[in-house]
């Protein structure tokens, strides 16, 4: 065999051992992700099983939370959590959407990056500085402005009567759904936007020349050509507000309670295991949080499930 066979052999069998190699990483990150993913759903299962036991099915539709005579039901954290969690995301979603078009179809080029910049240093700020201004300025405007307003509007208005309705606390259920659409607010803006700039100009070109204007371009070729994109960015901003912490411990009034009213506090499962896992006094009252986390746990992996379902079923019928 000559030298440069044999070089090239070599060369080969380099290439073999080095594809081999950077393989078998690739497949051991993901079994860990798989492991450790795993291990966290075991750790909240073994913490919650006392607590679950003891209550059974109970625990997930009792609003009672009795620390002292060890009573304890989840279901006005789950409320608060989900319903939190959907003003967020019904506020967010089409303000976030629309300033993405509003960056990528209409801003004058020289005001995109600061006006993109300052968006995404909205995702910077510490969660704990969104509780503080939402306790100390948002909550005390929404007291005195807004939610006044909003019960004289409605007093009279079957059904939107009950949702606006009692004292005007300022913080509370809408004030915590509310922070929370700030929240989240960048992450999906910023990812939409990165999506809509991955639109093959032609397309957009093409759409123009035939006489489309800028709003049919967005809903007919930029938004259907991005979809899973901006699923992807509502499911992280979904994501952040189901599991957000200190902004929503601040303002939501932590009670557990169940109102009819959006105005009237209540609480969420991350703000009640903050509030009280460092007094959580036996076994029992500190499994029931472990159960609260539990159920969050689930509750995210289930809406993820959910979104990527839907995505799935989105293409087929595309591609049909």
């Amino acid at each position: 065999m000559t030298a440069p066979a044999v070089a090239r052999d070599a060369r080969v069998r380099r290439f073999a051992l080095t594809d081999s190699l950077f393989h078998a990483l690739t497949r051991a990150a993901a079994i860990l992700v798989l492991l450790l993913l795993g291990g966290v759903a075991v750790s909240l299962f073994l913490g919650a099983w006392p607590a679950l036991s003891h209550f059974g099915p109970a625990f997930l539709v009792t609003e009672s939370w009795n620390p002292v005579r060890e009573k304890f039901g989840a279901l006005a954290p789950i409320y608060g959590t989900l319903v939190t969690s959907a003003i967020a995301i019904l506020i967010a979603v089409p303000i976030g959407i629309g300033i993405a078009i509003f960056l990528t179809e209409l801003c004058p080029r020289p005001l995109r990056r600061p006006i993109g910049m300052a968006v995404e240093l909205l995702a910077g700020i510490p969660s704990i500085i969104y509780g503080i201004w939402g306790l100390f300025v948002f909550a005390p405007f929404m007291q005195t402005v807004v939610q006044p307003f909003v019960i004289g509007l409605f007093h009279d208005v079957p059904g939107l009567s009950a949702l606006f309705a009692g004292p005007p606390y300022g913080i509370g259920i809408l004030t915590s759904g509310l922070i929370l659409a700030i929240m989240v607010l960048p992450f999906i803006s910023s990812i939409t936007r990165d999506v809509f700039d991955t639109v093959p100009a032609m397309l957009k070109e093409s759409a123009y020349g035939i006489g489309c204007t800028t709003w049919e371009v967005t809903r007919r070729v930029v938004i259907p050509y991005t979809r899973v994109g901006i699923m992807g960015g509502v499911m992280l901003g979904l994501g952040r507000a189901l599991g957000e912490t200190m902004a929503v411990t601040f303002v939501i009034g932590n009670a557990h309670r169940i109102h009819a009213s959006l105005f009237a506090p209540g609480t969420t499962i991350s703000a009640s295991i903050a509030n009280e896992f460092t007094e959580a006094v036996g076994d029992l009252y500190t499994s029931s949080l472990v159960a609260l986390g539990l159920i969050l746990f689930v509750i995210t992996f289930l809406i993820l499930a959910a979104a990527r379902l839907m995505l799935l079923r989105t293409g087929h019928k595309a591609g049909a």
